[in-house]
């Protein structure tokens, strides 16, 4: 792969780096579109693998030119179906091997698909239907249409309705029966690389959502780029292959498919975090595609699960040993004599355990959407787990930068894939230009200006680079908060090293113009009954109940102590509140990728937020529930 090239910042003695420039590995191709990725894969290994479909227990296999033909079959049906090129047509599904079917023959037929998000509700559902303007909606479950059918009065547009569990996709098959190769070959090859592939709305955290219009360009020339970058990882000579179970309405597990497509990796899915445990044990997969949320829950529930068993002091020993031995090593420092034995003992008593808990193969695993913590990530790396944090937004199609498998630093999200440049704005916004960038957002000419700058996307994300061209993720530039003292607080610091404890479900940083910064707090319903149990409270106590309990208010001041550590007096907590409502998806408070709406919480909770600076002192947290 080519060399990065680094710009210094302008005006400095040359120890600041404010821009990196990754050149493409792949010559880039403007006559391509996401077919060619299928249609090259058939040619290059059309009796391997592609997908395993969840079986009486197994995995059944799919192969690459079954996959085609299942295409091609499902293309024909929404041909016959009056599906015209260019027409807009809403999927709302969870992650299953149909979205990727669905996905790919929305692409054969000349057509583009509209993600809905599965835990959409019917207002949601509306908005991005009729304003992408949808002429048919693929569904399902029941449920989802009856999300579907409450607003279906208020989207004229909408023809046809299909609906996944009844069916219907195999119905549209046999009806296609009759359309000729020869159209689907002459629709498949209308896209150029410039033209829409996909209208993917944004999750909303920061206003209404906007529709993003991602090109066949950004997702093949990304693709095979991020192939060559990734290569240790998606061609795996012993089989590369992956069990999805975030959702594939998102742009990260959207453009993870379409890579998988286009290195031929191996491709299971299981949107049930419940089952998610037996099927990594039975599907056995060499990488992993998670949010940071989801390798706490797993260090958690297995710390917690020690507790019970009287093995709480073992399983800190091991990681504290795991995470020490990782930083020696990525320091490139000896590790000592002691150390290597207590690894070793520990590797047979604990670490093995969590390694065959994921299938016993893993050796990569991609993070994304908010950032893991050092420890975390050197706890997993002493696993021979290296996960690999990448940053991006819908807007830049997924990954922007990631670590990778030849060269990554704990802590940082990575160098720029190639075919993409970051620089850092004078006030230290992320701006990203390349092959990723979206085109603009969808009939929104106003948001699309305010987006770019000199032809650079603004994130609207905080970070640095190092000399080796590592960006490191320091806040969001709108949530940001000035305190009373002027005093600029970025409230990831605070919030991610304490989110990581079990008990804490979400924290929420607040004090903007206020005298001192202060936390909302909630409690993980699944955690709080295991916690309680292993430290000899009542197991069976309500949430409300549990927000007065003492040793878990003390428990929760724990976790922001270690928190406030890294931060100065004045940016520190200094109060907290636990809520005694959960915040979700449901309740509004969360997007669909499990990030806080935080405008949306501050306005519900505004009440809340100014007890807590209504002249008592700044001490130590209370319970809501007091």
């Amino acid at each position: 792969m080519a060399s990065a090239v680094r710009t210094l910042r302008p005006g400095t003695e040359g120890d600041t780096v404010n821009q990196f420039d990754a050149p493409a590995a792949v010559p880039a191709d403007p006559s391509a579109n996401t077919t060619d990725l299928l249609v090259e894969r058939v040619k290059a290994t059309p009796d391997s693998v592609l997908f395993s479909l969840p079986k009486n227990g197994g995995w059944s296999p799919v192969t690459t030119r079954e996959f085609h033909a299942a295409v091609v079959a499902l293309a024909k049906g929404f041909v016959a179906a009056g599906i015209q090129p260019g027409d807009k047509v809403g999927l709302m599904s969870k992650t299953r091997y149909e979205w990727t079917l669905v996905d790919f023959a929305m692409w054969f037929a000349g057509a583009v698909l509209v993600p809905v998000y599965e835990t959409s509700s019917p207002t949601q559902v509306r908005w991005n239907l009729s304003d992408s303007g949808a002429i048919a909606v693929i569904l399902e479950t029941a449920d989802m249409f009856s999300r579907f059918d409450e607003v279906h009065p208020e989207l004229p547009a909408i023809g046809n309705v299909w609906q996944i569990d009844l069916g219907d996709l195999d119905k549209l098959a046999a009806q296609g029966v009759d359309v000729p190769d020869a159209e689907i070959e002459r629709r498949r090859n209308l896209a150029v690389g410039s033209d829409i592939a996909t209208l993917i709305y944004t999750s909303g955290s920061t206003g209404k959502p906007k529709g993003c219009v991602l090109t066949h360009s950004n997702f093949v020339e990304l693709a095979r780029n991020s192939a060559v970058a990734l290569e240790e990882v998606v061609l795996d000579p012993n089989g590369a292959s992956t069990l999805l179970f975030i959702t594939t309405a998102h742009v990260f597990a959207r453009f993870i498919s379409v890579l998988c497509v286009h290195a031929g990796v191996r491709v299971g899915h299981q949107p049930d975090t419940k089952l998610l445990l037996p099927s990594l044990a039975s599907f056995k997969p060499t990488f992993l595609l998670a949010v940071p949320r989801v390798f706490e829950k797993v260090y958690n529930v297995s710390e917690q699960k020690a507790e019970t068993g009287g093995r709480g002091k073992i399983f800190r020993a091991a990681a504290d040993a795991a995470v020490e031995h990782s930083r020696l090593l990525e320091a490139g420092e000896k590790v000592p004599l002691g150390l290597k034995v207590k690894f070793a003992l520990f590797d047979r008593l604990v670490y093995a355990k969590l390694r065959a808990a994921m299938g016993g193969n893993v050796r990569y695993a991609v993070s994304g959407s908010a950032p893991l913590g050092a420890r975390l990530g050197h706890f997993y790396h002493s696993l021979g787990i290296t996960i690999l944090e990448g940053y991006g937004l819908t807007e830049t199609t997924a990954p922007a930068t990631v670590n990778l498998a030849t060269k990554s630093k704990i802590g940082t999200v990575g160098p720029a894939l190639p075919g993409v440049s970051i620089r850092l704005a004078d006030d230290g916004e992320i701006q990203v230009k390349g092959v990723n960038v979206f085109q603009e957002y969808w009939k929104n000419a106003e948001a699309t200006a305010a987006a770019f700058v000199d032809g650079w996307f603004a994130t609207g994300d905080l970070g640095s680079i190092d000399d080796d061209g590592f960006l490191t993720i320091t806040g969001r530039k709108k949530e940001i908060i000035v305190t009373a003292g002027g005093k600029n607080v970025a409230p990831a610091t605070l919030e991610d090293p304490i989110r990581a404890n079990p008990l804490v479900g979400q924290v929420i940083v607040v004090g903007d113009q206020k005298p001192f910064i202060s936390a909302l707090v909630t409690l993980d319903p699944e955690m709080l009954p295991v916690w309680l149990n292993n430290n000899n409270e009542d197991a069976g106590v309500s949430v409300e109940e549990a927000a007065k309990n003492p040793h878990v208010l003390a428990e929760i001041q724990r976790a922001i102590d270690v928190a406030n550590e890294n931060v100065s007096r004045a940016e520190s907590i200094r109060k907290f509140t636990v809520l005694t409502t959960d915040l979700t998806e449901d309740s509004g408070h969360l997007t669909p990728k499990l990030s806080i709406k935080r405008n949306v919480i501050l306005v519900d909770f505004a009440d809340v937020i100014e007890e807590m600076y209504s002249g008592a002192p700044a001490t130590q947290g209370f319970s809501l529930a007091q």
